[in-house]
């Protein structure tokens, strides 16, 4: 996150930060620019305040005594000048500042959750999932509009719960490095799958934990109201489900070290998947299948609920006997199919 408020800062927050917290009052600030539109305001500074430095220790030179007052004078308004141009263009709240980067990473995170819902769950909707799903007898009147909502009533809430971990990130109390060198090229392809499998089992457990019956009405419930979900139900959940399951992302990079875009590529990857395995496909007799948790997995879960509570893997709900393989009878398709034929024999 780090690198993406960087590159936030050179391009469009500094600028902003500079108007919304101006480091001169701007009454002083416009007074400052008018007096020095021919050049900029450091280079006209610098100017100003070399030139007068080298008149009062040139009058010093000429006789033993000291620079005279109206050098001295002349000098100290140099500075002054320098001193306010400076600071032009510039906000009170520098980079490091702690409230602004709170603000900006929050703004940053909202906006990141934004484009990367509606560009991938978009596309996966319009390109992936099955249209005659929505004849579903279990799909909602107006469900992707609720999906929708959901999704964006979770946004704010789930984006401050985890501003902590990221502003952590940024101030350097994660194991988060920039160069392959430090660990290793072997470790920096070895830490992906470790990301992966170390996420995986840490999910599966919260998951698990939130269908209990003490927590699964309060938590969880509301993203099992899509029996049969489209890509926009990925992330229409309540807030704190999100965030649970959100944790183990956020705390890996705290135990183990992990390059930094390594990182944001993981943290992209994790979303699309989460919006992937939300397109009810039914996928059958893949090689993969018994290995990855996909779609067809993620179905079964939506439809029978204590069962394949995986993220990407199966080997969670192997051990932990909550594994359902897909089967083509149990493709919710089916009963679209069954339903039309009924509705048609009436």
């Amino acid at each position: 996150m780090d690198v993406i408020l960087h590159y936030a800062d050179e391009f469009v927050l500094d600028s902003f930060w500079a108007w919304a917290v101006p480091a001169l009052p701007r009454s002083l600030a416009s007074g400052t620019s008018s007096a020095s539109k021919a050049s900029t305001p450091t280079s006209s500074a610098i100017a100003n305040l070399t030139a007068s430095l080298a008149n009062a220790w040139s009058i010093r030179g000429a006789s033993s005594s000291s620079p005279s007052l109206d050098a001295l004078s002349s000098t100290a308004n140099a500075i002054k000048s320098a001193d306010l141009e400076s600071l032009q263009g510039v906000s009170a709240w520098g980079r490091d500042h702690l409230l602004r980067q709170c603000f900006s990473l929050y703004a940053i995170t909202f906006v990141g959750i934004l484009l990367l819902y509606f560009s991938f769950a978009g596309l996966s909707y319009y390109f992936f999932f099955n249209h005659e799903m929505k004849k579903h007898p279990r799909f909602l009147k107006n469900q992707v509009r609720l999906e929708i909502e959901s999704s964006l009533n979770a946004f704010a809430p789930l984006d401050l719960l985890t501003l902590p971990w990221f502003l952590g990130e940024v101030r350097g109390h994660s194991l988060l490095y920039n160069n392959i060198s430090d660990y290793g090229l072997a470790y920096a392809i070895f830490s992906v799958p470790f990301f992966l499998i170390f996420t995986d089992a840490c999910i599966y457990w919260v998951h698990r934990l939130e269908h209990h019956p003490r927590l699964y009405k309060h938590i969880h419930k509301p993203h099992h109201k899509w029996l049969v979900p489209t890509p926009f139900a990925s992330h229409a959940f309540h807030p704190l489900d999100g965030y649970a399951q959100s944790l183990p992302y956020h705390i890996f990079v705290y135990l183990f070290p992990l390059h930094r875009f390594i990182y944001m590529g993981l943290f992209v990857f994790v979303n699309c998947w989460s919006i992937l395995i939300h397109d009810s496909d039914m996928i059958c007799n893949s090689p993969l299948e018994k290995v990855i948790n996909g779609p067809s997995h993620h179905t079964l879960h939506h439809l029978y609920f204590n069962v394949n509570y995986g993220q990407y893997f199966t080997g969670c709900d192997r051990l932990g006997g909550s594994y359902r393989a897909p089967k083509m009878e149990d493709d919710p398709l089916l009963e679209v199919t069954k339903k039309s034929k009924a509705d048609k024999s009436e």
